[in-house]
């Protein structure tokens, strides 16, 4: 504040831009409130969701590139890979639970994402529920029928 303007004349400036016949402007809800919606939608879902985003991004980060280093660089590269690479990883629970805890979280993380991208751009609510409901049955999916492959793989399969 300058020396020419003190609490009480700001305070005077103030009262006169709203008034009576000057109201403040009124910000209406992204959404209006129907009759179908819920009264209490306040749970902290989202505050969870975008934690975990943040989370999950820092341990997907060193899950991936310690993959990409060990698995392509320490060990002689893409000409390495095969049906017998993966057979001898595989065998150790080590490597099992690693690509499980990665394929989790990477499908967690992404699902969560398109959740978010859902619930931005599709404005009607049944577009919201059928396409979300889509997600989650390929997140759930995929997730499992992965956990299966990794703990149902058989190296000796003719």
């Amino acid at each position: 504040m300058s020396a020419e303007t003190t609490p009480a004349t700001a305070a005077a400036a103030d009262v006169s831009l709203y008034d009576v016949d000057n109201p403040a402007p009124v910000i209406e809800a992204p959404r209006k409130r129907t009759k179908k919606t819920p009264k209490t939608t306040r749970t902290n879902f989202e505050l969870y969701g975008w934690l975990f985003m943040r989370l999950s991004g820092i341990v997907l980060v060193v899950l991936v590139l310690g993959h990409l280093l060990i698995q392509l660089v320490l060990d002689g590269g893409v000409s390495k890979i095969g049906f017998a690479f993966v057979a001898g990883r595989w065998a150790s629970p080590f490597w099992q639970a690693w690509d499980l805890v990665m394929l989790w979280l990477a499908m967690l993380h992404g699902a969560n994402g398109l959740r978010t991208v859902i619930n931005d751009y599709a404005e009607r609510a049944t577009t919201r529920f059928w396409l979300k409901n889509l997600l989650y049955a390929a997140t759930v999916f995929t997730v499992l029928l992965g956990t299966l492959v990794i703990f149902t793989f058989d190296p000796n399969i003719r």
